[in-house]
């Protein structure tokens, strides 16, 4: 990353439309990561401003060229990905996108926000665009809040939510992946600072427990919005026949969301925030060499079915502190 800036930054004009995300078109610089440099102030007050913002006309091509722009962007180092749901290849910082079947929905969600610190930046960027569909739609979390059901919100924000995950070698991360270690004192000391409860099964497994806050309020605007996985990471978003298997082979699931009281999250009330998800989702179709930012805290991303080869690449930055334990305290 440039030591300095090489030219003033100067404001940005995005384009608006209310059924897609703000796009900013660009001149392809002979430098992305200085250009990234030089309006990384204009361009986060910007993303903070509209929720997600397109950069359009970057040309980025590749990891190598992904990483040095996204550390611009983060101004320092990038997060290391933890307690992740599914492996995936890192290079420089910058991950693959996560495996998810090319004909299914990805629903909407706030990158790992079931962390006590997820990121405050999410950026993607498309080296090869999709043949048809594909595109990662974005939501207002604060729309979102409004539009619920005031008791299914009021109840999930008294209490929070639950995430319960039941590590195995059969789908998603292996406990050593999604810790990022082999050493299970490790692991309890990560899990007991972090407020997650844990029992390790007899067969190898992990089974783990975390209660978060299912309403967040943004650290810079001061806006309430609907942050979390609870629909995403449902069991109900799983195949009857999955969630059958792993019932009978494992006595649980490989993940899902329940009420602070571990009474399940009912299958109505998953589909209710999905259907109000939709409502207020924008989407642009990629294009190779697009960079889109996403304000973690104030916009879910998703990702929709596809056709042909597709690949999106992935950064976290600016973690961010949810105090949990204060948020639901203050509504309690």
């Amino acid at each position: 990353m440039p030591s300095a800036p090489t030219r003033p930054s100067a404001p940005l004009e995005v384009r608006l439309a209310d059924d897609a995300p703000a796009v900013l078109a660009v001149e392809e610089p002979d430098d992305p990561a200085d250009w990234a440099f030089t309006h990384r102030e204009a361009l986060r007050a910007t993303v903070t401003e509209h929720g997600a913002v397109v950069v359009r006309g970057l040309g980025i091509a590749d990891a190598a060229g992904f990483a040095p722009v996204a550390r611009a962007l983060a101004g320092g180092e990038l997060m290391t990905e933890v307690e992740a749901f599914a492996p995936r290849s890192a290079v420089d910082g910058v991950y693959t996108a996560t495996p998810w079947p090319a004909h299914e929905q990805m629903c909407q969600h706030h990158e790992l926000s079931y962390l006590r610190t997820p990121p405050g930046l999410m950026m993607f960027a498309c080296t090869v665009a999709p043949a048809d569909g594909g595109a990662t739609p974005v939501a207002s979390a604060a729309d979102v809040l409004a539009d619920l059901p005031a008791a299914l919100v009021d109840r999930f924000e008294r209490e929070g939510w639950r995430l319960e995950r039941s590590y195995t070698d059969e789908v998603g991360a292996s406990w050593a992946d999604a810790f990022g270690t082999a050493d299970r004192a490790a692991v309890e000391a990560y899990c007991t600072a972090q407020g997650i409860e844990f029992a390790w099964q007899s067969g190898g497994g992990l089974t783990t427990s975390q209660l978060r806050p299912a309403v967040v309020t943004h650290p810079v605007t001061g806006r309430r919005g609907w942050v979390n996985q609870i629909a995403f990471l449902s069991e109900w978003i799983l195949d009857e026949d999955v969630r059958e298997f792993f019932l009978d082979e494992y006595d649980a699931r490989p993940f899902t969301t329940r009420h602070a009281d571990g009474t399940p999250v009912a299958e109505e009330d998953v589909a209710t925030i999905n259907e109000v998800y939709a409502r207020h989702t924008r989407r642009l179709p990629w294009e190779g060499g697009d960079l889109l930012l996403v304000d973690n805290l104030s916009t879910s991303h998703g990702r929709e079915p596809f056709s042909g080869p597709r690949e999106v690449l992935a950064a976290l930055a600016e973690p961010v502190v949810v105090d949990d334990s204060h948020e639901l305290r203050r509504h309690s």
